[in-house]
């Protein structure tokens, strides 16, 4: 009898997913390296907005497991085709989160990235089932001061982690920001650096966040340099992609 390989998971991902991992994964060390910080101290999170649960699937097989998704609907229905797998993944929500989408979220998810209200963090909280962990949230915080982006200013943010800290189903990992986009690295440092005095600051109020979820695609080795533990990556792993009519541009996550 001839043993047929699993059809949940391909036994290997493709050379090109393998070759831009591996370009991702170099730029990550390199950028550690000039930081003088451990490879181990940044997390990659692999940014699967809009991509296939086949895309997923390779993405497994190559060795990652934190998936992040901006969009609540699209992601439900990536878990549910990757039901088989769901022990082995750790999903993120990194985009914006209305009030009508809390309860499936805080169901469904295991970090959330975007929260900004104290309202949809409390929301969150109340929602998350008693069998599961607290969910990981992280604040997102307006560094730039743009109109069109979601994210608390900072004046705001000290009482709004101490309120979020103290919800029972929540555990406050840290802070995330999506910069203005600029392709000029001493611009981007600047607001990473801003992002993280803030949070230095909550950990001096005797906040024990552990989490700065900053840096993309195209601007992982500043966030590096300025202390991002966790960078959401995209275009860099997947490759370009096919938006739908109503999705943000990429530059928005990833």
């Amino acid at each position: 009898m001839t043993l047929q390989p699993s059809p949940t998971l391909s036994s290997h991902p493709s050379p090109s997913f393998e070759h831009r991992l591996q370009a991702v994964t170099a730029r990550i060390a390199q950028a550690c390296a000039q930081a003088e910080r451990a490879v181990q101290t940044v997390k990659l999170l692999a940014v699967s907005k809009t991509q296939p649960s086949d895309a997923v699937r390779e993405a497994v097989a190559a060795g990652l497991h934190d998936f992040g998704e901006n969009y609540v609907q699209e992601a439900l229905d990536k878990m549910a085709a990757l039901a088989d797998l769901r022990p082995r993944l750790t999903w993120h929500l990194i985009g914006p989160l209305q009030s009508n989408k809390t309860r499936v979220v805080a169901e469904s998810f295991d970090w959330v990235h975007s929260v900004d209200r104290l309202k949809i963090a409390q929301r969150l909280s109340d929602q998350r089932p008693a069998d599961r962990p607290p969910l990981n949230v992280c604040l997102q915080v307006n560094v730039s001061g743009e109109s069109s982006k979601s994210g608390v200013a900072p004046n705001e943010l000290l009482p709004l982690a101490q309120a979020v800290a103290a919800l029972p189903g929540l555990r406050l990992r840290g802070l995330m920001s999506i910069p203005a986009p600029t392709e000029d690295p001493q611009t981007q440092r600047l607001a990473h650096h801003a992002l993280h005095a803030l949070w230095q600051d909550l950990r001096a109020a005797g906040l024990a966040v552990d989490t700065l979820s900053m840096g993309m695609s195209a601007d992982l080795e500043s966030a590096i340099a300025e202390g991002s533990t966790l960078v959401r990556v995209g275009t860099a792993l997947f490759g370009e992609r096919s938006r739908p009519p109503t999705s943000p541009p990429p530059s928005s996550n990833g």
